[in-house]
């Protein structure tokens, strides 16, 4: 039995001796392609995004653009002045230009950000890739990073303890190096061309709490969304500039927030809500490399356990549940399917939680299908088709059309499984890179349908 076919994404793990990180997920894309009907069965069209209101934005704004993902306080608000180009360095695999293309329109027009991908600006975001080897070697548990002020790997290895390469310490950005590893699939240079090039242009923190951007750990969300470039918008408000204290930011974040989002009504103080380090370290260790099955089972336990004590319904909670269920699947799959659905219905409670809803239902769908369920794992990702369709996931996308296609084939339905396979084929190369990769996921949800047969 697959314990997980999705996997949660890289976290953050810096290590002491080399300059705080941005990390990012991985996995998707802008596809070309047009996105396919939706599937039949489905009655609900891809929600539309919201924003939380101005109260919670501005909460929101203030701890991810004052605080680093380590907890660090940062002492002042710092951004880019002026006209920022944002380019490709070395050997950049061709995808990476067109989805850099694509990015940059989105920070012009839905931010109105003064960036561009012509060379020749004072203010600079290079982005760079490297061997994954060498990125792991350096920094195992990232996906990808920024750092301000470095100019090559070379430079971003020989500036440990640099105060220059420090967000802690930077009074004004000039420049940013995005890092990535050259063998990512498209889709996970999207996504880190998304986090990162946002994080080298606006708030620099990761918050667990939030369910609606891709500035959250959990790496369920792939592209920026409306909460994130509303938050960038804001960012770049005149009002704002370099050297604010925080204090300075709060008080002129009402009026900004009245302009930028005017349905969002008046702004108010709204008392701290803050993730306590025990719980980052909980599913750090959780979801992260390096310690045994055991130690990460009981990491993802005493997140649920920190949750539960600070009376948490929201993503955090939610995000902790899906650890244990992940964790858990190989062990104890009854218990990880309780998990799961525990997950799932704190996720479809909390408004723009959609995305993490549909990947709680692809795990239900897939262990559906693996014991012999096929009708009840096509009515789950028929559940998750609809919110997915808008997120640009397609490694998601492709997995979803693989069960569905395997449990019409349980149930005997030849030209639903074609159709299927179809739909899976324009998104899958795009998700897993390659036809091997995409073969090797197709061979699991493969052998999943398999044990199921056999069950029945």
């Amino acid at each position: 039995m697959l314990a997980a076919l999705i996997v949660a994404g890289g976290l953050a793990a810096c290590s002491t001796n080399s300059p705080e990180v941005t990390t990012t997920r991985g996995t998707a894309q802008l596809l070309d392609l047009s996105a396919p009907d939706l599937a039949p069965g489905l009655e609900t069209a891809p929600p539309s995004e919201r924003l939380p209101d101005n109260s919670h934005l501005g909460a929101d704004f203030m701890e991810l653009s004052f605080f680093l993902e380590s907890g660090r306080a940062l002492p002042r608000f710092t951004r880019f002045e002026g006209p920022v180009s944002i380019t490709l360095a070395g050997n950049a695999p061709p995808v990476a230009q067109t989805e850099l293309g694509h990015l940059v329109h989105r920070l012009q027009t839905e931010a109105g950000l003064n960036v561009s991908t012509e060379p020749g600006n004072t203010n600079t975001i290079s982005v760079q890739f490297v061997p994954q080897r060498q990125m792991r070697r350096e920094v195992p548990n990232v996906a990808c990073f920024v750092v301000p002020n470095v100019e090559s790997w070379t430079d971003y290895r020989n500036s440990h303890g640099d105060e220059a390469s420090d967000w802690a310490k930077l009074t004004q950005r000039h420049s940013a190096t995005v890092f990535i590893p050259a063998d990512s699939t498209p889709q996970e240079i999207r996504d880190c061309l998304h986090e990162e090039v946002s994080q080298a242009l606006g708030p620099v923190n990761d918050l667990y709490r939030l369910p609606d951007t891709v500035w959250n750990d959990d790496n369920f969300h792939t592209v920026l969304t409306k909460f994130d470039m509303t938050i960038l918008r804001a960012y770049y408000d005149p009002a704002l500039h370099t050297g604010m204290s925080p204090d300075e930011v709060r008080m002129a974040l009402p009026a900004i927030l009245s302009k930028i989002h005017p349905s969002g009504g008046q702004m108010r103080t709204l008392p701290a809500d803050p993730t306590p380090r025990a719980y980052v370290k909980a599913i750090t260790t959780a979801l992260g490399q390096g310690a045994s099955d055991k130690r990460r089972r009981a990491a993802a336990e005493r997140a649920t356990k920190i949750a539960t004590s600070r009376g948490w319904h929201d993503s955090r909670a939610a995000f902790a549940w899906f650890a244990v269920g992940r964790l858990t699947m190989k062990t104890d799959p009854e218990k990880a399917v309780a998990a799961y659905k525990k997950a799932g219905r704190i996720y479809r409670a909390t408004p723009g939680a959609e995305i993490q809803a549909a990947h709680i239902d692809m795990q239900l769908a897939a262990y559906a299908l693996g014991t012999g369920r096929a009708q009840e794992a096509v009515t789950l990702v028929n559940r998750a088709l609809a919110p997915d369709v808008s997120t640009e996931n397609a490694s998601l996308m492709a997995t979803l059309y693989m069960i569905r296609a395997e449990a019409y084939g349980q149930l005997g339905d030849a030209t639903q499984e074609h159709q299927a396979r179809l739909d899976m084929q324009q998104w899958a190369r795009y998700g897993f890179g390659s036809d091997a990769a995409v073969t090797r996921r197709a061979k699991e949800v493969a052998a999943l349908a398999n044990a199921g047969a056999r069950v029945n």
